[in-house]
C-alpha cells in the first residue's frame, strides 16, 4: 500500500509542472488524497468490510470530486489531473502509470438493464499500462484499452483500442497506428493527444477530395482558356472597309 502511494505521489511530480513540491501534492492534490482513501478502502473491501470501504470512498468523493469504487483495481503511478467529475466503476481495472484527466468515466453500458445479471459480471473497461485518457472521455463497457494507447478529450470509446493507438471522436476512431518496438513509447503525452500526429482518416479523405476538386477546377479553367483562344484564332478576319474618295470640285 505505501509503495503504491509513493509511486502515486511520484507520478504527480513527474506529470504535472504545476506541482511545486511533494508537501503541496499531498495536501493540495485531490488525486493523491483520493488514492490514499482508495488504497485503504480497497484493502477493507478485500477483507469483506464493504460498508466501511464504501463509506470511506463516499467521503473521499465529497472532498475530491473523484468517485472510485473500492472494488476497482488500480496499479501504482495512477494520476487524475484536476480530477473533478471522474468516475471509475466497480469492475474497472487500471494498469501502472495511467493518467486520467477530469470528467473521465470508466463506466458500464446500460447498467440499469437487467442489473441482477450484471452484478457478478465484468462490465467496466480495462486500461493497460501507460494509458492516457483526455478530459471528458467516456470509456464504456467491458472493453480493453491496450498498453500505451491514447484517448483524446471528449471521445466515446465502446470498442477495444489497440496498443499504442490514438483514438478520438464520437464514436472514437483510430487516428494513428504506432508499431511498438522493444523499447515501448511510455513517454507522457498531455491530454492524450499532441500536435504533429496523423490526422483523422476521414479528415484525410475529405482533404484529398477537396484537393482533387480544386485540381480538376484548375484544369477545366485552363481548358476553357485554350478553347477560347483557339476559337478566336480560327475566326475569319474581316477585310477593312474601303471609303470612296471625295469628288474634287
Amino acid at each position: 500500500m505505501f509503495a503504491n502511494l509513493r509511486r502515486d505521489l511520484n507520478a504527480i511530480m513527474e506529470r504535472d509542472p504545476a506541482a511545486s513540491n511533494r508537501l503541496a501534492a499531498v495536501f493540495l492534490y485531490p488525486s493523491f488524497q483520493v488514492m490514499l482513501a482508495y488504497r485503504l478502502s480497497h484493502i477493507l473491501w478485500q477483507m469483506r468490510l464493504r460498508f466501511i470501504a464504501r463509506l470511506i470512498m463516499q467521503i473521499a468523493r465529497v472532498l475530491t470530486g473523484i468517485e472510485i469504487h473500492p472494488a476497482a483495481k488500480i496499479g501504482p503511478g495512477f494520476f487524475v489531473d484536476h480530477g473533478m467529475g471522474t468516475v471509475i466503476g466497480e469492475t474497472a481495472e487500471i494498469g501502472r502509470d495511467v493518467t486520467l484527466y477530469h470528467d473521465v468515466t470508466l463506466g458500464g453500458v446500460m447498467p440499469a438493464v437487467d442489473s441482477d445479471k450484471q452484478r457478478a459480471a465484468k462490465r467496466h473497461p480495462t486500461l493497460g499500462d501507460y494509458v492516457i485518457v483526455g478530459a471528458g472521455a467516456q470509456i464504456l463497457g467491458p472493453i480493453t484499452v491496450h498498453r500505451c494507447a491514447r484517448v483524446g478529450g471528449n471521445s466515446v470509446v465502446t470498442k477495444d483500442v489497440p496498443e499504442a493507438a490514438t483514438v478520438v471522436g464520437v464514436p472514437a476512431r483510430q487516428m494513428s497506428e504506432t508499431t511498438i518496438k522493444a523499447e515501448a513509447d511510455t513517454s507522457f503525452m498531455a491530454y492524450g493527444v499532441q500536435s504533429g500526429i496523423d490526422l483523422d482518416p476521414r479528415e484525410r479523405t475529405i482533404r484529398a477530395l477537396v484537393d482533387e476538386v480544386q485540381s480538376q477546377r484548375a484544369r477545366l479553367s485552363d481548358l476553357e482558356d485554350r478553347l477560347t483562344s483557339a476559337a478566336a484564332s480560327a475566326a475569319p478576319k474581316k477585310a477593312p472597309r474601303r471609303t470612296k474618295p471625295k469628288p474634287v470640285s
